[in-house]
């Protein structure tokens, strides 16, 4: 069984600094919202920071799971930890959760981060990532994507900073990975995700190292910036699909990102 912990703060880049650690080139950050997923242990995500997506059909990636809002895959711990749950209830078929601020919160410009334990195992893919808040009027990629975290089984050692937009959109995203040394896995310890992100540039994080920066220059020729408005937040745990693979025979399922 593998397991993620996770903890979210969001921060904007005004004012005094507060619970905000001390990065080079980083501007002072006032805490604007924040989940620590305190509850009883069974109950659902605050609603009042959480919706959720929900259903199957691929998501656009040939995914082969269905999205819930039940509490078969997203609870709370009763510890202070959120878990999204990925079961398997028949061969080949895959329940999970794939939890969204939309709605009720967004942000432009800031410091977003995660602590999170990820799991491990082939065709397992959780993210921590961000949507335009425009996106169903303007529609994606135009809305903009900024993928602060991605991880696939298969690379247990490494992750994925990316962003989407019009012309370097999926496999063309603008983007660039991180590795841990020495043969350590993100299944083995807690890590922090974070973009801190500003009106010209946009730096991907972990553990306070930064690791990629892209700007305006980083784009293909002649192609629109789209990070200049409000973004939501994403939370989930994929199964399968074009990038990631299908599971297969070493994977054990529920697998419980906590």
């Amino acid at each position: 069984m593998t397991r993620a912990i996770l903890f979210l703060l969001f921060a904007a880049a005004l004012g005094t600094p507060q619970t905000a650690r001390v990065v080079s080139g980083s501007p002072p950050w006032t805490l604007a919202w924040s989940d620590d997923f305190d509850g009883p242990a069974g109950a659902a995500p605050d609603p009042a920071k959480w919706a959720f997506d929900t259903g199957g059909g691929g998501w656009g990636n040939q995914e082969l799971e269905t999205y819930t809002d039940t509490r078969d895959n997203s609870y709370l711990d009763g510890k202070g930890n959120l878990v999204i749950e990925v079961r398997q209830p028949a061969p080949g078929q895959y329940t999970s959760a794939r939890l969204k601020t939309e709605g009720k919160f967004a942000i432009a410009y800031g410091r977003i981060e995660a602590r999170i334990k990820l799991p491990a195992g082939q065709g397992i893919w959780p993210a921590f990532w961000m949507l335009g808040a425009d996106m169903p009027k303007a529609g994606w990629p135009r809305s903009g994507e900024i993928d602060i975290m991605e991880n696939i089984g298969r690379e247990p050692s490494m992750v994925h900073g990316t962003v989407h937009g019009p012309d370097y959109s999926g496999a063309h995203g603008i983007g660039q990975s991180y590795s841990l040394t020495g043969g350590a896995r993100f299944a083995d310890d807690y890590h922090i995700f974070a973009v801190e992100w500003l009106p010209k540039s946009i730096r991907f994080l972990v553990d306070d190292r930064v690791y990629f920066t892209v700007t305006p220059q980083s784009l293909p020729q002649g192609a629109s910036w789209v990070f200049g408005h409000p973004f939501f937040l994403l939370l989930n745990v994929a199964v399968g699909g074009s990038w990631p693979g299908n599971p297969d025979a070493t994977v054990t399922f529920p697998q419980k990102c906590w």
